[in-house]
């Protein structure tokens, strides 16, 4: 337990959710769109299943713990403390990160500071067992805020801590190096499942969540699910009142994720992991996911989305007044996987296209059209079909753009249904139509059933295809 409890700074925001209601998202987030997530620590260095490793490798009767008792041997000679000594990152380059992620076109990059195992990627005055002091024997997260800050992106981090609370509780089943005290304060408190953090825990995940705001300046706090317990009521208050009066200090605006209903509507940006919204939601959020489908962190094989599938998803997210934070998982030597780099420049390069319809927009009345649907709500996205030449969605900057972004190539000509004149929708004379990418003249016609406009031969670019309407 900390020595003395966190205090919150003074600034506009009180720890009570009256105060928070105050709480505006920043232009920096809303404006954006789109960021990295990167899920790395000793868990990449089995790279067997996904990166709940640590956990799985102590449940009896699991693949993870079939294959680490195969490969490694018993739990009490080998465990997953020992990862940590191969746990080198040698040819880690925050430098190259971030220029990748520049390439790719983010805003905004969030490492995982702390995730579920109890390392923590940072300079921890809290535990030994972090990257600083053991393995890398790099501050991770510092060299990364400020590769990140040096290329113009915001940068933030990730911490899952609270689940630590009961996430190694499986080695204390059998014999293992869980149940040893040497190894107490990184395996505990190993607690039953459903039970509840105790004050001590609570003060110190606050403690050490508030070191890394105050450590990096961190501009986002990426919360996985279980700060949703009743208990992290009161600590939750605490830490957005520390952040965002720490940010006003700052002069840059903060933002905290959460998932379910951890924070109410409007204290924070709500998060929904692997899937997306059906339709438009008055509150700016975002969806978290990978690039890969069956893990976070690095593991071997890897199953790859395709760069198509994620900026059809980008693009529908945006529409629906959303940012994507994506997901990668480097190697246990410090490199990106080829396949990741492939996926990141390949946005990038749709982005250098097509990004003025998404950077800075917002949302029109309707999000958009067509057959494809988007089902609601966490771990949804592999549910749907890949979208169509009539799937369409929309962004407008300022008041007379607005962007109809086709989700696929719809052929030689496009209809866009929502501009017809008997819908109403869309208020404004048409002035000029454009398609991003292409400089050839597109010949067009505003008619009651929609927008009727000729596509060039050749594609201005892959994936989606923006088409820029301006009104006088």
């Amino acid at each position: 337990m900390p020595k003395t409890p966190v205090v919150v700074p003074e600034g506009p925001f009180a720890p009570t959710w009256d105060s928070l209601l105050q709480y505006e998202v920043p232009d920096w987030y809303r404006d954006g769109k789109f960021g990295i997530f990167i899920h790395w620590g000793p868990y990449c260095v089995p790279a067997f299943g996904n990166e709940w490793y640590p956990r799985q490798m102590y449940l009896q009767g699991s693949a993870e713990f079939e294959h680490h008792l195969k490969t490694y041997g018993p739990h009490d000679r080998f465990g997953y403390k020992d990862f940590i000594p191969l746990f080198t990152a040698h040819k880690f380059s925050a430098a190259k990160w971030a220029d990748l992620f520049a390439k790719a076109g983010a805003r905004f990059v969030v490492p995982v500071a702390e995730h579920h195992d109890g390392f923590a990627m940072y300079a921890s005055s809290f535990s030994k067992w972090c990257a600083a002091k053991m393995g890398p024997k790099r501050d991770v997260v510092g060299e990364l805020a400020a590769a990140v800050r040096e290329k113009g992106m915001v940068f933030g981090a990730s911490t899952h801590r609270a689940e630590h609370w009961w996430f190694m509780n499986g080695g204390m089943k059998f014999p293992s190096d869980v149940q040893d005290p040497k190894y107490a304060d990184f395996y505990g408190p190993a607690q039953p499942d459903g039970s509840q953090p105790n004050a001590e825990f609570l003060e110190d995940w606050l403690a050490r969540t508030c070191e890394i705001v105050d450590k990096y300046q961190t501009q986002l706090i990426w919360f996985d699910w279980w700060i949703e317990q009743p208990v992290f009521k009161p600590y939750l208050r605490r830490f957005a009142a520390y952040l965002y009066n720490r940010a006003w200090e700052w002069g840059t605006g903060a933002a905290i994720n959460y998932k379910n209903d951890a924070y109410p509507p409007g204290i924070a940006v709500w998060d929904i992991e692997r899937g997306g919204l059906s339709g438009l939601h008055p509150f700016f959020w975002q969806t978290d996911t990978a690039v890969a489908k069956n893990s976070w962190g690095y593991v071997d094989p890897m199953d790859y989305k395709t760069p198509g599938q994620i900026v059809g998803d980008l693009v529908d997210i945006v529409s629906k007044n959303g940012a994507l934070l994506l997901n990668i998982g480097p190697r246990a030597d410090g490199t990106i996987p080829q396949e990741d780099q492939q996926i990141l420049l390949a946005i990038g390069k749709w982005l250098k296209v097509n990004g003025e319809a998404i950077y800075g927009t917002r949302p029109w009345k309707v999000y958009g059209e067509g057959p494809t649907q988007v089902f609601e709500g966490h771990f949804t996205d592999t549910k749907r079909t890949d979208f169509t030449g009539q799937d369409i969605r929309f962004t407008t900057k300022g008041r007379n753009t607005l962007y109809a972004i086709c989700l696929a190539w719809p052929g030689k000509e496009l209809l866009i249904r929502s501009l017809g004149a008997h819908l109403r929708l869309y208020s404004g004379q048409v002035e000029k139509v454009e398609l991003l990418g292409s400089k050839q003249p597109l010949q067009w016609q505003h008619e009651a059933d929609g927008l009727r406009v000729k596509l060039p031969a050749q594609k201005p670019c892959e994936h989606a295809f923006g088409v820029k309407v301006t009104s006088r």
